[in-house]
């Protein structure tokens, strides 16, 4: 046990328990028994807020474990991070500005409400809805993947229940905070956690590279390590393999992460369109904290940093190599700080996600199909339940399956979020795809985006099945036929299955318009989408 740590994150976990109970009271409105308010925080937060709100959501523990540790695996394709938010902050400027401008003109707290609003089709809402809460699933569990890593380095390591037990004491704090003070809490947090990363990235980017020569010495024992193993997909520059891959995977991943529902929690709540664009002016700071941190996994290799074995699976957990370069070359005081970052970190992303996937479900499931007549205060109700059980089946997945699976479980999640983009993203320009070419358009991309990923082994051989997102060339078929036979280059599965969802959308479409089959009705008008702050078409918040 590293008491030291211990005692030191427990007091500032301590800390920010106080402040998820106290930010009930924070900014608040007349009540809490409205989706408005205890989900979207009263649609009130200034630029400050957001930006530290949007921060956190984006960025999060799984962040500062797994991608250093992609890097001190995989070399170079780790960095695909970086470009993958530079791509994402104009798409977000864009659509999202829209988004707000509609939803808050309509009321609209999910992206499946807008669906349900421009195609007036329920069906449309209830898919889009239902693969937003099974994507999301995943990606909270790897939040306590990235928290299980730092208490593994402190040593709360055990095997069966009473290993999960600390992870699980965290997440019952956490659920009850925000049962009471739904997003105000993770907005509260995210001032300390920012906060803390910043902090702790600094100093170890300066300080750690003087331990070891300088960059250009751990550059060089990094492709000197690199070199001596018998992978050709990994160095600290790309090749011809893995180029492509790098470049869908950095698009597709931001495509998809703007997609998620709780991106766009963080974008509701906040008072107006300068906020948003404000905000996608000054997120990119984030990104160079991104870049200065993969870099550690190169650092890692030159501290001969091995990752904690895990008790509960007896194999290696990667994602323990920052927590144990930081537990290995810090004083233990500050070690602790910097464990306390990383927990934190995994607490407000996780409560956005939570309250994002309660919010779906309430509005686009039990208010649309089980209550129709469900007042805002039962609506509320229904929402803070429903957080819970989105909360605690994560910690059931995390304790009753392979945490790695986990990992490759995500990758599968902006897969299937990926799907929605036509319905969501491009229908707050056009309504010109047709409702039945959006559904057949997300069953064939849903359809063959899980085909192409059950093929796809795991890079130890220990899982036949989804075991990552890269695609080899050679494996792509059309009805048997191999254009690209014998390809080594691979390609992110989720720009193919789109692609395929984009071409059947636009095919079913011409032939829908041809027949002059019933689009649905379009409940939003042109004006709708430009509406800032000070718009008398505004529907109050907390009103609906």
């Amino acid at each position: 046990m590293q008491w030291t740590e211990l005692v030191v994150f427990s007091a500032l976990f301590l800390l920010v328990t106080v402040l998820g109970f106290v930010a009930a009271k924070w900014q608040a409105g007349d009540t809490l028994e409205h989706l408005d308010e205890w989900g979207l925080g009263g649609r009130k937060f200034g630029s400050w807020i957001t930006w530290f709100l949007v921060g956190g959501d984006l960025y999060t523990a799984y962040t500062f474990v797994a991608v250093p540790a992609l890097v001190f695996g995989a070399g170079a394709l780790g960095f695909y991070a970086l470009p993958y938010t530079v791509v994402l902050y104009p798409l977000v400027f864009l659509p999202l500005v829209r988004m707000w401008s509609v939803s808050r003109v309509h009321g609209y707290v999910t992206p499946a409400d807008f669906v349900r609003g421009r195609y007036g089709s329920h069906w449309l809402a209830l898919i889009i809805a239902i693969t937003g809460i099974i994507a999301t699933m995943p990606y909270i569990a790897l939040q306590l993947v990235g928290l299980e890593a730092v208490l593994r380095t402190m040593g709360l390591n055990g095997s069966g229940f009473l290993g999960h037990l600390p992870l699980f004491i965290a997440f019952v704090i956490l659920a009850l905070y925000t049962y009471q003070s739904g997003l105000r809490a993770p907005a509260l947090i995210a001032f300390v956690k920012d906060t803390l990363i910043y902090l702790v990235i600094l100093v170890a980017v300066i300080y750690l590279p003087s331990k070891f020569g300088g960059w250009s010495a751990i550059f060089d024992g990094a492709q000197a390590r690199f070199e001596a193993t018998p992978a050709k997909s990994d160095g600290i520059l790309l090749n011809g393999n893995n180029q492509l891959q790098y470049a869908t995977l950095a698009l597709g991943s931001a495509l998809a992460l703007f997609l998620y529902p709780h991106s766009l929690t963080g974008i509701l709540a906040s008072r107006g369109r300068n906020v948003i664009k404000r905000n996608m002016v000054a997120l990119p700071a984030y990104s160079l904290l991104l870049g200065l941190l993969a870099m550690l996994g190169f650092v890692a290799m030159s501290a001969g940093v091995k990752p904690i074995t895990n008790q509960a699976t007896g194999r290696p957990d990667t994602n323990t190599i920052v927590p144990v370069l930081f537990g290995q070359e810090f004083p233990s005081w500050f070690a602790g700080i910097a464990f306390a970052a990383i927990g934190i970190g995994a607490l407000v992303p996780a409560a956005i996600m939570s309250i994002a996937a309660a919010n779906l479900w309430t509005r686009n499931i039990y208010k649309e199909y089980l209550k129709k007549d469900a007042t805002p205060a039962q609506e509320a109700k229904q929402a803070k339940l429903a957080s819970l059980v989105v909360k605690f089946g994560a910690v059931a997945f995390i304790v009753f399956i392979d945490p790695q699976f986990s990992i490759d479980l995500q990758l599968i999640g902006g897969v299937m979020i990926l799907q929605t983009l036509p319905a969501v993203a491009i229908a707050l320009y056009t309504r010109w795809f047709h409702i039945w070419g959006l559904v057949a358009g997300w069953v064939v991309g849903m359809g063959w985006g899980m085909y192409l990923l059950y093929q796809i082994p795991s890079a130890d051989g220990k899982r036949p099945h989804f075991g990552g997102s890269a695609l080899a060339l050679d494996k792509l078929s059309l009805l048997g036929w191999h254009p690209l036979a014998g390809s080594t280059v691979q390609i992110y599965v989720g720009v193919v299955a789109v692609a395929a969802n984009l071409l059947v959308a636009v095919v079913v479409t011409l032939i829908a318009r041809k027949l002059r089959v019933f689009n649905g009705t379009d409940q939003t008008k042109a004006d709708d989408y430009h509406a800032d702050e000070d718009s008398p078409n505004l529907r109050p918040a907390a009103t609906h």
